[in-house]
């Protein structure tokens, strides 16, 4: 295949497809050909399931040519994460234990991404039931970032990003419980958005139901228009789903081209509590003025948040382990330790820890919900370094030393406590000699429900800095 069709947007592909200019088919046998020569170097598909993509990559074309309606994603190659449930290929949760399980159902969004048109290539790589911002787990070799392979391109959507950035698929899903895909598209040179709480029903998965209180699956691409179509295919209330929203949602493609000219802006580089690299506060802070050129006032209130991981930790470790706690007894030793670290966690929080946890949280959406009383988005850096080497997490950061666990993405997980939409957007690579070319994205954040806005902040970006050009070694 063309390189320069592996690396075509979908609305792109879609025109073309419609127009008969590429067939689905080969479209579909192009991008598999990529997979079995680049993922050996990447890891970023756990799964593949051609023989169903081909099957589904000629029904797609023979309802071109009889001019069929068509879906919004027909014919448009797309990778699921692996905690979607896929029905008759394997959904591993990034988990030995579930190696060689094989769903009979498939999630709500693999339901709404079929029914979209889309064609499945396969299931990407991640952390073990997305317990992790890095991807390595016990099924195989750690996922490697393209633009340089001795380093994690993030997680937990990690395979996901892998692929995309390498031109391996054309949109992917992911989730984000505590910054799962803006960690992966910040350190690999995407464009990935968590939706607010709720914009995308969450059903279907393994082990026992927990209070989903953080978590969100979301698109990523390569472009702001892709994620808004992905994400118009993605959103809406599911009855499955008791804290999905129950209201229509806006049109995400609508609004794209109208700039940012009035917008009052906050920018924040640390949040008051975190530990950052400087050269990517510098990065960062000269891509927020790019706003103000654009007709935006930028300004730096006091946002002075007190470290809120300890209450993150205890709700997000007890449904970990309220969900898969009861695997510890007969798997114990076929678990990540850091598996084993969230549900020992979650075992040992108590009906009161839980409670004071909840109660932190209602304290910080409430403080960032003051924030857009006054703004119409606040800015950070998305994460507080590059892309590390596979399994060197950072101790120091910004001359603080942190939690080498999370000490690194201050900025994702608050987000999810105050079930905000917030995005992750390219805006530089850097120089210094230890991260020379590692790609660095800048924060978005917008009040709860309002990823359009999000979605035409992150587009006038896009439109003045552009990234689509610039492509990794491994690709």
């Amino acid at each position: 295949m063309d390189k320069e069709l592996a690396f075509k947007s979908a609305t792109e592909l879609r025109q073309l497809i419609d127009s008969g200019q590429v067939s689905c088919v080969e479209l579909t046998e192009g991008f598999f050909s990529r997979i079995e020569s680049l993922n050996p170097k990447l890891n970023a598909y756990l799964a593949r399931c051609p023989e169903p993509a081909m099957e589904e990559a000629r029904r797609a074309q023979e309802a071109v040519q009889q001019g069929t309606s068509l879906g919004p994603l027909h014919g448009i190659p797309v990778s699921i994460k692996d905690l979607e449930m896929t029905k008759g290929v394997p959904t591993t949760l990034g988990s030995a234990i579930f190696r060689d399980r094989v769903p009979d159902v498939d999630s709500v969004v693999v339901e709404r991404v079929k029914a979209a048109g889309a064609i499945i290539l396969g299931k990407t790589n991640t952390p073990e039931f997305g317990l992790s911002g890095t991807t390595e787990n016990k099924l195989g070799e750690p996922c490697r970032n393209p633009w340089n392979t001795d380093r994690t391109p993030g997680g937990s959507s990690g395979g996901a990003a892998a692929a995309l950035a390498s031109g391996l698929c054309t949109l992917a899903t992911g989730s984000d419980g505590g910054g799962s895909v803006r960690i992966p598209a910040s350190f690999s040179g995407l464009f990935g958005i968590k939706p607010s709480q709720g914009r995308v029903p969450r059903y279907g998965g393994y082990g026992f139901p927990a209070a989903n209180h953080f978590s969100q699956s979301g698109p990523m691409s390569r472009t702001v228009a892709d994620t808004a179509l992905l994400l118009q295919v993605l959103a809406g209330p599911d009855p499955r789903d008791p804290v999905s929203m129950r209201d229509t949602p806006p049109d995400f493609s609508e609004g794209l081209e109208r700039g940012v000219e009035g917008w009052r802006i906050a920018w924040s580089p640390d949040f008051g509590y975190a530990g950052v690299d400087p050269e990517v506060v510098r990065i960062c802070e000269s891509a927020a003025t790019v706003f103000e050129d654009m007709g935006a006032r930028i300004e730096t209130p006091n946002l002075d948040i007190e470290d809120p991981f300890e209450a993150f930790w205890n709700v997000f470790s007890t449904a970990s382990y309220t969900s898969y706690g009861h695997l510890l007894d007969e798997h114990r030793e076929e678990f990540t330790y850091y598996g084993l670290r969230a549900f020992d966690n979650g075992a040992q929080v108590t009906g009161a820890d839980l409670s004071r946890a909840l109660l932190r949280v209602d304290q910080l959406r409430r403080q960032m919900e003051v924030v857009f009383d006054d703004y119409d988005l606040l800015l950070s850096p998305t994460m507080a370094v590059p892309a590390f080497p596979i399994e060197q997490r950072p101790e120091v950061i910004g001359g603080k030393k942190v939690d080498p666990f999370w000490g690194y993405l201050p900025f994702t997980f608050p987000i999810n406590m105050t079930g905000q939409t917030a995005a992750s957007i390219p805006c530089g690579f850097s120089a210094e000699p230890e991260n020379a070319g590692m790609p660095i994205g800048l924060h978005l954040v917008g009040p709860r429900g309002s990823e359009a806005r999000i979605l035409q902040a992150s587009a006038a970006f896009e439109r003045a800095r552009p990234w689509g050009d610039k492509l990794p070694p491994v690709s």
